[in-house]
This record gives C-alpha cells, structure tokens and sequence, in this order.
C-alpha cells in the first residue's frame, strides 16, 4: 500500500470507506487515521461533499435509476465502461486521477453508489400508515453516514443517540407536515443510529410515532443493539448494517429477529 509521507490520499479514505482494501492495509489505515488529525478531518470533509452531492441530486436518481436489481447492475457498467476507457496498466480506476475529466467521472460515481447502497428505500412500503410515520420519507430523510470504521464504531464508549435540538426537531415536523403535532407522540429518531456511524444531520432524521401499536420507535431501537452487536461481533458487515436499516428498517427487523411481527419483549405496547 502506498501512501504519501505524511497523509492517506483521498482514494484511500474513499476505498477505506467502503471496505475495498486488504485486511493488510485497512488495518494500515485505522492505524494512520488514528493517529493523524487531518486525515480524519479529511475523511469527515469528503464524507460531507458525497452527502451533498446525492441530496442534491435526489430526484434525478429517483427518476433516472431503475427499480430492483437494476441500480447495481448500472453502477457496475458504468464502472465496466470508465475502466474500459484507460490503458490496460491502468486498470484500476483510482489511478487515473491525474485525468480532470476522469476525476470528475469517479466523484459521479462515487456519490452514486453511496446513493445506491445506503441512501435507497423500498418503494412498495407506504411511510405512513393510518395517519402513523413508520417508515422515513426518502425525499426527506435519506440516512446520513460518517465515514468510521467498525473500529471506531465499536471502540465508542457512549452509544446513546445525542437530544435532537427543539429546532431542529420542529424543522423536521415541518418537513413531514405535521407541525401542529404533539411532540411527546414522537421521538425525533435517528434512521442510520450514530451507534452504527450514523450522521447527527436533518436528512438522517423523522418523526418516529412512540405511541404506534405496532412498528413504533421501540422496536426500532431493539433492532439498531441487535445490528450493532453483530457488527462488533463480527458477523455482520458496517456499511451492510448501515444499508439495511436506512432502507427499510422494518424489512431489517424482520430479517434479522426472524418474525413478521415484534417481539413481546421489544414491544410492550404492541397489539396481540
């Protein structure tokens, strides 16, 4: 692995980032990050321009991807054909950065991706049901990730979701439309926990209803300790836990508690 003297280049934050080094020197990479100040920071900066990039361009992914197993499939010929256009010693498409034009083409790809692979949600499940939010609005809310390691994630000693701020809460009850709301009836919920590198940022956040007979804030929070727990466990990949509950945390509870209601014990308000 070959760095500069000082600093991780943005290419290896970004392939850090989505897991594509060698066991070899991602562990090389943690080492530096937690080290070197700057290259966190950096991290933290290239984190915030993809998450601008794909809030930007929201609607035109809704409207330009194409359902199901398509968006990988686009993504993956879509690499396939910027591969395709260098050199054959320079196959890896990383190393062409010196190209302005290339450069600009893998930015586009990689907000893409991040669009594709953490950003999406199931488009079959309403987000409301009977007047309840159960699910995030995907033109609202998104998810927002940091870039962190399951290291970092792991090593953190205060998993507690941070207060969401009154304002910013009374933003989000504006944005969902339902200003005049009681605020005790929900909780301003993180969809990506900050437990699992959960970004503190008005796109991760909606009104989660506390008084859902069933689906509520509750079940969610059973779902994001059991999700951590696999990840620090290992059996369960962070990005892949991230994916899976901001694209449908429901789908994931199912999932991983193997059922097709709530559990009893994470639910004492559910109906039986």
């Amino acid at each position: 692995m070959k760095t500069s003297a000082s600093h991780l280049s943005d290419e290896q934050l970004l392939l850090a980032a989505e897991g594509e080094l060698s066991k070899r020197d991602a562990k090389l990479v943690e080492a530096h990050l937690e080290a070197c100040w700057q290259c966190r920071a950096r991290r933290q900066e290239l984190a915030q321009a993809v998450t601008d990039f794909v809030h930007s361009n929201q609607q035109e992914f809704d409207v330009l991807l194409p359902p199901g197993a398509g968006p990988r499939a686009l993504l993956k010929a879509r690499l396939a054909e910027v591969a395709g256009a260098q050199p054959a010693q320079h196959q890896s498409w990383f190393l062409f950065s010196g190209s302005l034009a290339a450069a600009a083409a893998i930015c586009a790809i990689v907000a893409l991706a991040f669009a594709l692979s953490r950003f999406s949600t199931v488009s079959h499940n309403p987000s409301r049901m009977h007047g309840v939010v159960y699910i995030p609005d995907s033109r609202l809310t998104p998810g927002a990730t940091l870039l962190e390691s399951r290291l970092a994630v792991c090593t953190s000693t205060n998993i507690n979701n941070k207060a969401v701020p009154a304002s910013l809460q009374r933003e989000v009850f504006e944005e969902y439309g339902i200003a005049g709301a009681d605020p005790h009836a929900y909780e301003v919920d993180y969809l990506v926990t900050p437990a699992l590198g959960g970004a503190e940022d008005i796109h991760n956040l909606w009104p989660h209803s506390n008084s859902a007979t069933v689906w509520n804030a509750q079940v969610k929070d059973a779902l994001e300790d059991r999700l951590r727990d696999m990840v620090c466990g290992g059996s369960l990949d962070l990005t892949e836990a991230q994916r899976e509950i901001a694209g449908n945390w429901i789908a994931a509870y199912k999932k991983y508690f193997h059922t097709d209601k709530p559990l009893a014990e994470h639910c004492n308000r559910c109906a039986r």
